[in-house]
């Protein structure tokens, strides 16, 4: 019997509603993807309790209106007992959740291969002072002071899918307790390289993208990193070491050498990236784009590429990058700047770079529809390890309702 079969002979199926003769809602649809996903990536929970709990709670996170919580999940599947066996599921057991992550997104590339990782923040707004990691928090996107969590999702981005696959608390400083009872903490589960309270707001983002990437046996992809003021020195020479191809968003007043002779500023000493580009705003062309926020809209932008190299006190990482930049108003300075090493060793396009930069867009468009609909902000309590196999199970639900959606096949055990 194959793990998707023994899922639906042993977990209760959502009873069908039909829109019309012989045809499945999209709730339903959700719910099947569910169990076959559920039942391809759920290998790595031993016991047959776990993985029907497993899929009981993300058929929960599918299914329960408004807020996600253990207690309005419950109530779809059981009431107070249900309650009880899932908070310990989530928040008391000991399962790791990195392999389910893993296994959605070989999963995921299996069947609409990967096209780029993409790295954005998400901000999760609390009050109290009882969750992991709560705190006055700066959100980067918004460009504004907020209080609650600060998470960063790595999503994985194809032609047909745009789904979370893996995810960072960030813990700037000592607060409540990021564990919670020592049973539940990651050292007791035997767990590493987790969160590090202190580590900064740059550390947390760049080292919860290798971590997800690294576990991942694909061949290396683009990695987008949609996080404002990223694009450092420091975070270019950790994903130069670990071998992965990046496109990160830069500061403006970020200070770089031009390398081209051919160029203005070249031997003039460090310049801003904001005035690097200035200075060659007569080598920009248009570019057209699909604009994902609006299906069926296309855009044009103006757009430079320069070859640059970011200042290093040692002489072997002083590595050729390029500077892109967008200008959505030729009057105006750049309102989009990325720093990237994909020029070499093939010499990329700025029309191919721009255009990667829209996945970023892709994912905040899918982001700001369905991350709500699926929980991923919604898990309360002091328990690190329970935040995280919370997302883990809101991010295979994500995916299942995504390939749904698509009309992509699932069922298949891909492990």
């Amino acid at each position: 019997m194959s793990t998707s079969t023994m899922y639906r002979s042993h977990v209760p199926t959502r009873p069908r509603g039909r829109s019309g003769p012989g045809r499945v809602d999209a709730g339903d649809r959700a719910h099947e993807a569910a169990a076959d996903l559920c039942g391809a990536v759920f290998g790595s929970l031993r016991r047959r309790d776990q993985r029907e709990k497993g899929l009981q709670y993300v058929r929960g996170l599918l299914a329960t209106p408004g807020r996600k919580s253990i207690r309005n999940i419950a109530q779809q599947i059981g009431g107070p007992a249900a309650e009880q066996s899932l908070h310990h599921f989530i928040a008391g057991s000991t399962w790791d959740w990195q392999p389910i992550r893993t296994a959605l997104s070989q999963y995921l590339e299996q069947s609409s291969p990967l096209t780029a990782w993409v790295a954005q923040p998400m901000a999760i707004p609390k009050g109290g002072e009882h969750s992991v990691g709560v705190g006055r928090q700066y959100d980067p996107h918004r460009g504004q002071m907020f209080r609650g969590q600060q998470a960063f999702g790595i999503w994985f981005t194809s032609a047909d899918v745009v789904t979370p696959v893996g995810w960072r608390l960030y813990l700037p400083e000592e607060g409540p307790s990021a564990d919670g009872p020592s049973s539940e903490g990651p050292d007791a589960a035997g767990f590493e390289g987790g969160e590090r309270s202190g580590e900064t707001y740059e550390e947390c983002a760049v080292t919860g993208v290798l971590d997800a990437v690294r576990q991942v046996a694909v061949p290396p992809r683009p990695v987008l990193l949609d996080i404002q003021n990223i694009g450092t020195r420091s975070t270019m020479n950790r994903f130069a070491d670990a071998k992965l191809p990046v496109l990160a968003r830069i500061s403006p007043a970020a200070r770089l050498l031009v390398t081209d002779p051919a160029l203005p500023g070249h031997g003039a000493g460090t310049l801003a990236a904001r005035d690097v580009l200035q200075n060659v705003r007569a080598l920009r062309t248009p570019v057209e784009w699909a604009d994902p926020m609006y299906p069926g809209q296309r855009r044009t932008s103006l757009v430079a590429a320069v070859r640059v190299m970011m200042p290093d006190p040692s002489p072997a990482r002083r590595r050729h990058l390029t500077l892109l930049g967008e200008w959505t108003d030729a009057r105006s300075m750049p309102t989009q700047l990325w720093v990237t090493d994909l020029a070499r060793p093939v010499p990329v396009t700025p029309a191919v770079l721009l255009r990667m930069t829209k996945q970023a867009r892709r994912v905040s468009a899918t982001s700001a529809r369905s991350v709500q609909e699926v929980g991923l902000r919604d898990f309360a309590g002091r328990s690190l390890p329970g935040w995280h196999r919370h997302v883990t199970m809101a991010s295979v639900a994500h995916a299942a309702r995504c390939l749904s959606e698509t009309g992509m096949p699932v069922g298949r055990d891909l492990l």
